[in-house]
């Protein structure tokens, strides 16, 4: 059965066509996504804001009872998609009831914004799923800017989009480099930098500040010299007890989620 549409706003509804699931599976792949410029979201909450956002979703596909349940749709075109298709298309293991495909957006490195608070810069954070968390993190606790250093995982990939559970939709990713804290100097030398190390400064007992840098390296490599460099204050997420032996570090992502919540409660 096909819904009338009279209550989306400037869509066409197309049928899910061979070239549109190579196109959609191909997307799984960075130099895709590169060239489309688009992402695939997934899930009926994160499509939903995707939606409401100021976002391009260039395709919405999902089931007609989900599209039905909605007032008014903001996409380019609208593919209604079964079981069986969204089981084709998905990503997930178990897929859910709406897919989006949304244009890449590009945010202006505007260090007048960045400034204003807190911003995360991860060095070298490969695992798609912990990039994903420390975006969901960063939601969290109101920064709003995560720039990807060198190595880092594409904001983009599908596992990161998911284990973002949304927060890609609200925080502003950037890919840059250690350049970036060049321009930063430039703009304003004495900005605070801190950084996560195992030689740090108690995280506990450190002033710290409510505008500053956090940077966030490799669990196994750490932060890299290049980067390092720039830090003012190194931090020490200390274990308990004291002098015990411990876990040789803790999960990036984790380190993410503790060092925030004490800058917000300080």
């Amino acid at each position: 059965m096909h819904l009338k549409f009279t209550h989306y706003i400037n869509v066409s509804h197309i049928l899910l066509s061979k070239a549109k699931i190579q196109l959609i599976r191909s997307l799984e792949q960075k130099k895709y996504r590169a060239q489309h410029g688009l992402f695939v979201l997934e899930g009926d909450k994160s499509v939903r804001e995707a939606l409401d956002s100021a976002l391009t979703v260039e395709c919405l596909l999902a089931k007609p009872a989900w599209l039905a349940q909605l007032s008014s749709i903001r996409a380019n075109h609208i593919i209604e998609i079964d079981d069986r298709e969204l089981s084709q298309i998905s990503f997930q293991k178990t897929p859910n009831q709406a897919m989006a495909l949304v244009q890449i957006p590009h945010y202006p490195l505007d260090m007048a914004e960045l400034t204003g608070g807190l911003s995360l810069y991860l060095d070298q954070v490969q695992d798609p799923g912990n990039l994903g968390t420390i975006i969901r993190v960063a939601d969290w606790f109101g920064v709003r800017h995560v720039l990807c250093g060198a190595g880092c995982a594409d904001p983009y990939n599908p596992k990161t989009v998911q284990a973002t559970m949304g927060a890609v939709i609200r925080v502003k990713t950037h890919q840059t480099d250690v350049g970036f804290f060049g321009q930063l100097k430039m703009y304003q030398p004495d900005f605070p930098v801190f950084g996560a190390f195992l030689d740090g400064d108690n995280l506990y007992h450190t002033p710290l500040a409510t505008k500053a840098v956090i940077v966030l390296g490799n669990e196994s490599k750490g932060i890299n010299d290049d980067v390092a460099q720039y830090v003012h204050q190194r931090l020490l997420i200390p274990s308990y007890p004291s002098g015990e032996p411990a876990s040789e570090s803790l999960n990036v992502a984790t380190a993410a989620a503790i060092i925030c919540a004490e800058f917000r409660r300080g």
